[in-house]
């Protein structure tokens, strides 16, 4: 079923609301939407003609809107998911809505996991514009030098897809992607057991489907579609290395199935420009290198580790990371323990709450178990805290891993920076 003709989205300004809105504009679709505060997404939906507003209140929805459209952030007694209610109009979330929204392509590529989905979304979508293919994509992060959604020319669309709420088991793929699993998320979708299920029912609803032969994806997929090997640390394509690397091959054999030639592929995915808050370099001088990242479960961190490793062997690594929810830091605190001990010198800041304000464990415990200096919310200590001198007086390379609001902290560490 296709989306309806008249929308509202509540939460409009959000990463994965706002393209989805932008492509529902470019489709024909009357949109509308609100967030609390205004942002430059927002802004530019109303370059394309949808009506914002800046708030939640009743009138923001107009009485014939044919469907809302709500983030996972906006709770059930917002205003105007309320009145919908009273009159009747259907909701859905975003993940939903992006599901029916699919319905408008003929082709669709939804990648899901516990990693990379963002990079390697974006990867196929680059490769398949190079080589002429016109795809339409979404993508929940920013890209570089672009915009992150597209409409395309109606056949080829490439989504991620999201397994933190379940919504990933909706959509009907042409090809289905996994490069991976963790039990990420497991407390938002009832438990492991169940977003298990979720992965498996994506799997099956897959016409076809490519994935890392991992032991549980492999669980997964039970033997259909395409299995690559998994890969050591230290592998190469295309002139990526690690997980960068295993992300571009895992893209290439996706664009070979649409049907761009393996060789276009890899030569297209050269010039990959990347996405913001994945390896960012924010700054490079001679002696001082500082690095974003949005590594924020012990897998991501051991993986962005290895690649710094590989990309400045003499410099010092200390790391500025924000734990990202409490839940996460709490099932996974042994791990963030064993991979973050792996940097030179380390720095802990407070928890991104998100929907908790507290847990069984906070940053100040994560700290104290590998040795590390917590510091306040205070962006002016953090910073002058990041950028001292190391001890062993090799160059510095600072790495700020988190997926919250930590990305604060750069034009504090800009300022710090005059002195290098």
């Amino acid at each position: 079923m296709a989306l309806p003709d008249k929308l509202h989205f509540v939460g409009i300004g959000g990463a994965g609301m706002a393209p989805l809105a932008a492509l529902c504009v470019q489709s024909g679709r009357k949109v509308s939407g609100s967030d609390r505060e205004m942002n430059s997404k927002m802004e530019h939906l109303m370059t394309l003609g949808a009506r914002v507003e800046t708030g939640h209140f009743e009138d923001a929805l107009e009485d014939d809107t044919q469907l809302l459209i709500y983030s996972s952030a906006v709770p059930a007694d917002n205003p105007e998911r309320a009145k919908a209610v009273r009159l009747g109009i259907p909701q859905l979330c975003r993940g939903a809505a992006l599901a029916e929204f699919t319905f408008d392509y003929k082709r669709v590529v939804a990648v899901s996991g516990a990693h990379g989905k963002s990079s390697i979304t974006s990867i196929i979508s680059h490769i398949l514009e190079a080589n002429g293919f016109e795809p339409g994509y979404m993508i929940g992060a920013d890209f570089n030098g672009r915009k992150n959604y597209s409409s395309g020319n109606g056949d080829i669309f490439v989504t991620e897809a999201d397994e933190s709420d379940g919504t990933h088991k909706l959509l009907f793929p042409w090809c289905g992607v996994i490069p991976n699993y963790d039990p990420d998320h497991a407390w938002s979708v009832g438990g492991e057991e169940q977003l298990k299920a979720n992965f498996f029912e994506f799997a099956s609803r897959s016409q076809n489907l490519i994935y890392y032969n991992y032991d549980e994806v492999r669980e997964f997929c039970a033997g259909r579609g395409t299995a690559l090997d998994t890969v050591p640390d230290d592998f190469s394509c295309a002139g990526f290395f690690g997980y960068e690397a295993a992300n571009v091959q895992l893209a290439v054999k996706v664009c070979e199935l649409v049907g761009c030639p393996a060789d276009k592929a890899v030569s297209a995915a050269k010039s990959y420009p990347g996405i913001a808050r994945r390896m960012s370099v924010r700054l490079k001088c001679e002696d001082l290198v500082i690095i974003e990242d949005y590594a924020h479960h012990p897998t991501e961190v051991r993986n962005s580790i290895n690649l710094l490793r590989h990309k400045y062997p003499e410099h010092h690594l200390r790391i500025l990371f924000q734990p990202h929810r409490y839940a996460r830091l709490e099932k996974f605190f042994d791990g963030f323990v064993c991979e973050l001990k792996k940097a030179d010198s380390l720095l802990v800041f407070p928890v991104f709450a998100a929907w908790s304000e507290k847990g069984k464990v906070n940053s100040q415990m994560l700290a104290d178990e590998c040795g590390a200096v917590a510091l306040t919310g205070d962006l002016q200590a953090a910073a002058a805290e990041a950028l001292k001198t190391p001890a062993d007086g090799k160059p510095l390379l600072v790495a700020v891993f988190g997926a919250g609001d930590v990305n604060a902290v750069f034009p504090y560490l800009e300022r710090e920076t005059e002195r290098w």
